[in-house]
């Protein structure tokens, strides 16, 4: 395989995940919104249908992971599916941004069935996708340099939408944020579809060696070795589960934080423009940090800064109520943080592939790739539904003066609770990750022989 990574790779691949975030991000910020102060929906019920999809996903992510690493064609096993999910991806967003057209009954049924096959396709993309990293190079500082093109894009894409998105709304929509939300839907899934054909174009994994080996079938069964046998994984499905769910609780809830508890929603694209900038930079420092500072160090910032934000909006709250410095301070804390771990977990994804071809004797980019878009969108929908229940719990209604026991409820919920779970994925991280340093089979097995017990 060859190691570097052509400008022309990087940059399609780049403006591949800027389609592919303009198409996700207003499900992870807008959603939750759209669905209960434009459609009608209870905010109850949007959490439960958010979970419930989720669950569904542990099943066909996996799966979905299992045909990537079957399909063998002669555009490679993850171009044809990345056009084909983005495809039917871009339907199924102009059609989920169509559930405010209905009304009574149909409407919760259309909104759970349009939510839960919006994941389905979402998968059939995104998977391949991000499984294409380790196929592209089998150098950990190429792959490193990789990663901050389609990061820096998405952080783009996330920063735009935070910013610009319901002011794009309202005009699109003339003031009627249903139709709005729908026509920016339309536009989105255009330029989703013109990025797919242009990684489709452009990004090409590298031929196996003419004396490789055909590479086995995989099946569902080998998920659970895969999976199971993989240590790191699991260490690394705890760490960024719990700081992805922590991110986009933030995301989800802001919104309502600044319009009820705040009292002042044109805060809120404030708060957005400084954090989407503030993870720009944290994805574009990313290769500068990591080779001036101790990779095993790393996750713990990444972490650090979203405990500090929170910190700062605490302070805000009690003693400077709105002050847009310390909104703005606050949001550029956790979005650099975040900026940081988005960079540095698709990188320790593909350390723990080449990991697990150590442990299983089998490489199994996708499988372990479906790993990270089961996270996203599990967290999202964690998320979704903490912030829906927790809603009902604190006596929220809708387009309304909020009482002062659910404005507290909106301050823990946007300051506690994330800070609580930006602390447990450092723990994890800390107590149970080894590779910090990308996969070397020596320091591996040195570490396992210095962990086992000392017999007496």
């Amino acid at each position: 395989m060859s190691d570097k990574i052509t400008l022309q790779t990087k940059l399609s691949y780049g403006l591949g995940a800027l389609g592919k975030d303009f198409a996700c991000a207003p499900i992870y910020i807008f959603l939750m919104f759209y669905f209960t102060d434009v459609a009608g929906l209870s905010a109850a019920f949007v959490g439960t249908i958010f979970l419930a999809a989720r669950i569904i996903d542990a099943v066909t992510d996996p799966m979905m992971g299992v045909i990537v690493d079957n399909t063998r064609s002669k555009f490679g096993k993850f171009r044809p599916w990345i056009v084909i999910g983005t495809l039917l991806n871009a339907i199924v967003l102009v059609g989920l941004f169509s559930t405010h057209m209905f009304e009574g009954p149909a409407l919760y049924l259309y909104a759970a069935a349009a939510y839960i096959l919006w994941g389905l396709t979402y998968t059939i993309m995104d998977i391949p996708y991000w499984s294409m990293i380790p196929a592209l190079s089998s150098e950990r500082q190429e792959r490193e340099k990789l990663v901050v093109w389609p990061r820096l894009f998405a952080s783009l894409a996330w920063f735009i939408t935070g910013t610009y998105g319901l002011h794009i709304v309202g005009v699109l929509g003339e003031g009627n944020q249903g139709d709005g939300f729908f026509n920016v839907a339309m536009l989105i899934a255009v330029l989703f579809v013109m990025s797919a054909f242009l990684i489709a174009r452009n990004v090409k994994e590298k031929a196996a060696p003419a004396n490789a080996k055909p590479a086995e079938k995989f099946s569902f069964k080998d998920v659970l070795v895969i999976i199971g046998k993989n240590d790191q994984l699991k260490a690394l499905i705890g760490t960024v589960l719990s700081f992805q769910i922590a991110n986009l609780l933030v995301g989800g809830f802001a919104i309502y934080y600044f319009s009820y508890a705040l009292g002042n929603p044109e805060l809120f694209p404030v708060y957005m423009m400084v954090a989407g900038a503030a993870e720009v930079a944290g994805v574009f420092l990313f290769p500068r940090i990591a080779a001036k500072l101790p990779r095993k160090h790393l996750w713990k910032m990444a972490c650090g800064f979203p405990i500090l934000s929170c910190i700062v909006l605490l302070v805000m709250g009690v003693m400077f109520p709105g002050n847009a410095f310390l909104i703005g301070l606050a949001g550029a804390a956790i979005k650099f943080g975040v900026g940081i771990a988005n960079a540095l977990q698709t990188v320790m994804l593909a350390d723990v592939v080449d990991y697990g071809e150590y442990k299983t004797g089998r490489r199994s980019e996708s499988v372990i790739f479906s790993v990270q878009t089961m996270l996203v969108k599990f967290a999202g929908a964690a998320g979704g539904f903490i912030v829906g229940v927790g809603l009902s719990v604190v006596g929220y209604v809708p387009n309304v003066e909020q009482t002062a026991e659910t404005i507290m409820g909106l301050h823990f919920m946007m300051v506690g609770l994330p800070a609580i779970l930006m602390a447990v994925s450092g723990f994890v991280y800390q107590r149970y990750y080894r590779l910090h340093d990308g996969f070397n089979k020596d320091e591996v097995e040195t570490a396992a022989v210095n962990a086992k017990p000392v017999e007496a």
